[in-house]
């Protein structure tokens, strides 16, 4: 650590009440804009020179700032592990060798920082899950690059490495300094466009009129306008988060005082606990998408009829999106929006075997995947287990509910669906301030103490819900559906009729889709494999039998 550097950190903490390494953490997501923007700078036909600039930046925040040496041998095993894993091993478990290498060398440090419970304390895990995703990535991307290119899909064609990067260009890319402890993740496809300046070239088919703007020689376009609204909003997030943090505090629903508002007002506390915990990654979040912007990593290409330049490439999170959320789907898929990215493409698609389709092995793996990476306070798991029960209740409800609020011949809105949305963004709300607040109590008796206080009522809610689309009400409402669709038969209801805007099957942060379905799949799968390995059994004491025994069975 450079001397002295603390104590300004020292001074304003004692001010504001925070902790000096917090501070430290949101002084260098600020300090990265005015390097991002030196960065830019760098001309763009040396981009040795922008890797060194990375690279020296990077080491400045890990050791010069946080004096995190461990965190420097820690990214150092993982970043030369799966470099070496790439480099030596051949066949197809070597993406799954990184993988568990990965896993496993982060969980131990989570594990750690689990044991030492000091939340105030920067440490290097954040910064290792980011990398965990980027690295896996990096895996399967050298994989793919090994394989027959009409074995791809065009997702894996795109992102497939034919021969391994630099080891200078690797670090660039490993300690990119704007997304080093919060993300977000890309892969190295993206990093190599973007300080090979190609990412910024005009498709085939775009008029050179619409490419976005440049100063002087420079290809990557001018971003200070976007990136100074990111820094913006990421500031607003963070002062109000500092506002109601004082108010809404996990302390709070653990003592004594909150059993003393009401049953109504509980909840209320409940949900803002939630809504301030979010404001928290809220503002990291988009503090570290604007430092990409401005480094012109967040270029995502041009509207070739506007001409619009659109900067969302490595967006975490809609922060409108989740707050305003009116089914389960639309609130987990605008968060983490990366994470989700990662499992789907990197572990839900890459479990299934080529030529079939994801099952209940892929939703298992993603799951369990989720739910490792976050890291292993109980909380998280109480958090997963009951919002996959909470998906798919959801699921059902919109699937026989919300029709009966849409025109049947239509499909538009009829003069009551306003009644169905406002219903449905409350529950959805109410429902997710109970599920995640194991997330931020972390520990099962807080989280249980919790849920107790406001009488279990998502789980109440929940198990009636299951039990009631398990019983024949279901059957009536399909009846009742297809009869006001014009279909009087008692088939199954048609996915048309359900109207379900968002038919895809794939897990939201490994959260299974219907994890009964996946169960039913599962039974299916053992039964098949049974019944397999008795023919085999029986082909096999025939074959062993003597003729004349064999002839007569």
């Amino acid at each position: 650590m450079l001397p002295y550097i603390n104590l300004p950190f020292q001074y304003v903490a004692g001010i504001l009440g925070a902790s000096t390494d917090e501070l430290k953490l949101i002084t260098s997501f600020l300090i990265s804009y005015p390097l991002a923007g030196l960065l830019k700078r760098v001309p763009d036909e040396k981009p040795y020179l922008k890797n060194l600039f990375i690279t020296g930046v990077s080491t400045f925040y890990l050791v010069g700032l946080f004096d995190l040496w461990s965190g420097v041998r820690t990214l150092a095993i993982s970043s030369i592990g799966s470099y070496c894993i790439a480099q030596y091993v051949d066949g197809p478990f070597m993406p799954w060798i990184g993988f568990v290498f990965l896993m496993g060398h982060m969980s131990v440090n989570q594990l750690a920082r689990q044991w030492a419970n000091d939340p105030g304390t920067v440490d290097i895990t954040g910064a290792q899950m980011v990398l965990v995703m980027k690295l896996t990535a990096f895996c399967w991307n050298v994989a793919d690059g090994r394989l027959p290119e009409k074995d791809l899909s065009d997702f894996q064609k795109e992102r497939a490495l034919k021969k391994l990067p630099s080891l200078l260009d690797f670090a660039g890319y490993v300690l990119f300094f704007p997304s080093l402890f919060a993300g977000p993740a890309f892969d190295y496809v993206d990093y190599r466009r973007w300080i090979e300046t190609t990412m910024f070239e005009v498709p085939a088919g775009v008029s050179p009129s619409k490419k976005a703007p440049t100063r002087k020689k420079r290809k990557i376009p001018r971003s200070g306008t976007p990136a100074t609204w990111k820094a913006a909003t990421g500031l607003f997030w963070i002062l109000l988060f500092l506002k109601l943090s004082g108010w809404y505090y996990p302390d709070l629903l653990t003592g004594d005082k909150y059993m003393t508002y009401g049953f109504a007002h509980r909840i209320w506390l409940l949900h803002m606990l939630g809504f301030t915990t979010r404001l928290k990654y809220y503002g990291v979040w988009a503090l570290t998408e604007g430092a990409c912007i401005l480094s012109g990593l967040g270029y995502k290409g041009v509207d070739p009829v506007t001409g619009k330049v659109s900067w969302d490439r490595l967006r975490n999170v809609n922060p409108w999106g989740v707050e305003s959320a009116q089914n389960t789907r639309a609130y987990l898929g605008n968060w983490n929006i990366n994470t989700n990215n990662w499992l789907r493409n990197y572990i839900y698609l890459r479990v299934t075997p080529r030529g079939k389709k994801p099952g209940f092995r892929a939703s298992m793996a993603t799951f369990v995947t989720s739910a490792f990476w976050h890291g292993f306070y109980p909380g998280y798991y109480l958090t997963f287990v009951l919002a996959s029960f909470v998906q798919t209740v959801a699921k059902n409800c919109r699937r026989y509910f919300r029709p009966f609020f849409l025109d049947p011949k239509t499909t538009q809105p009829t003069s009551t669906k306003i009644y169905y949305d406002i219903l449905s963004y409350l529950i959805t709300q109410l429902t997710f301030s109970f599920t995640t607040a194991p997330f931020v109590l972390l520990t099962l008796p807080a989280s249980f103490l919790v849920w107790a206080r406001v009488y279990f009522y998502v789980v109440i809610l929940t198990a009636f819900a299951t039990a009631f689309f398990a019983s024949p009400a279901k059957v009536f409402l399909i009846k009742k559906l297809n009869a006001r669709a014009g279909n009087p038969g008692h088939g199954p209801l048609q996915r048309s009729h359900s109207q379900e805007s968002l038919a895809s099957k794939e897990p939201v942060l490994g959260l299974p889709s219907e994890p009964q379905r996946d169960l039913e799949e599962l039974m299916e799968e053992v039964k098949a494999e049974m019944e397999a390995r008795q023919r085999r059994g029986s082909l096999k004491k025939a074959a062993t039998m003597p003729a004349g025994k064999a002839k007569a069975i």
